[in-house]
């Protein structure tokens, strides 16, 4: 097993290396001649003049530019000055509200779901109904009843959370084998003790994958959401970067956000490899 992963990190670094020389590679400029172009155009959609640099940076540039952000990342100087630590703070801060809100709501109605056909009946149409809406679309709503846009973020972080989780908790739920059931009413083991010492152990493997899920849509949705209501966070850095025509700050922004990512996903990752146990 150590020598397939020290093989597949080598392999990662190879593919990483021939990326950014192929990355390299394209945005040189070429010697050859071609059409005239106004340069502020040529800029704007990242066509390269004649012996001028491509507008697209490259990966020595973006690299220049992430250390120049690390190296003051908190700093403060005012609206549309922030440093990238302290953008990334804050859409972390957002996520991680608005999914905890999530988790209080959605793993006991997925409890209730799971164990009572009665529930499942009568919840299961409103679940279907809200489910496939995206959670952009709960913005404007969120804007005029809310009033305030880092708690509309929040609201629209929690509501693409809940389902997942709800849904993987009531099947993880339904799933729990009925004759670990029958041995605990055997022992005559009450409801809410049968619940936390049985069913939850047995499905929480589930529930974890469910969390998974619902984390990955968040920290996808909060960047969207960011975008479109401004002020701070990573979503709103790359939009503003954007404006800028900062291209390389933009590329340092999606870097970090899919790093970001990655590293919630590992550790729900390893809490569910902590709470599956061979059968």
């Amino acid at each position: 097993m150590k020598s397939l992963g020290v093989r597949a990190g080598l392999l990662s670094v190879l593919l990483f290396v021939a990326f950014c020389v192929l990355w390299q590679i394209a945005v040189t400029p070429s010697a050859s001649t071609g059409p005239a172009l106004d340069p502020e155009y040529a800029k704007l959609m990242g066509i390269a003049t004649v012996g001028a640099k491509s507008a697209m940076p490259g990966p020595l540039d973006v690299a220049a530019k992430l250390w120049d952000n690390l190296k003051r990342p908190f700093y403060d100087n005012g609206p549309n000055d922030k440093g990238l630590g302290l953008q990334l703070l804050y859409s972390i801060g957002r996520v991680a509200l608005g999914y905890s809100l999530a988790v209080l709501v959605a793993v006991p109605i997925g409890f209730l779901i799971g164990m009572s056909p009665l529930a499942y009946r009568a919840l299961d149409p409103f679940i279907q109904v809200l489910k496939p809406i995206s959670p952009l679309a709960w913005m404007p709503l969120a804007l005029y009843t809310i009033k305030d846009s880092a708690l509309s973020a929040i609201f629209v972080i929690f509501i693409c959370s809940v389902w997942p989780m709800l849904l993987n908790t009531a099947f993880g739920v339904g799933a729990v084998r009925k004759e670990w059931l029958n041995v605990a009413r055997t022992l005559e083991v009450g409801p809410w003790r049968r619940a936390f010492t049985v069913i939850l152990p047995a499905a929480a493997p589930t529930i974890l994958t469910g969390m998974r899920i619902s984390i990955g849509i968040a920290w996808l949705v909060i960047v969207a959401a960011e975008m479109l209501v401004g002020g701070t966070g990573i979503g709103y850095f790359v939009w503003n970067e954007w404006n800028n025509l900062s291209i390389a700050n933009v590329i340092v922004g999606i870097l970090l956000i899919g790093v970001v990512g990655m590293v919630l996903d590992l550790i729900l990752a390893r809490l569910q490899k902590r709470v599956t146990f061979p059968e």
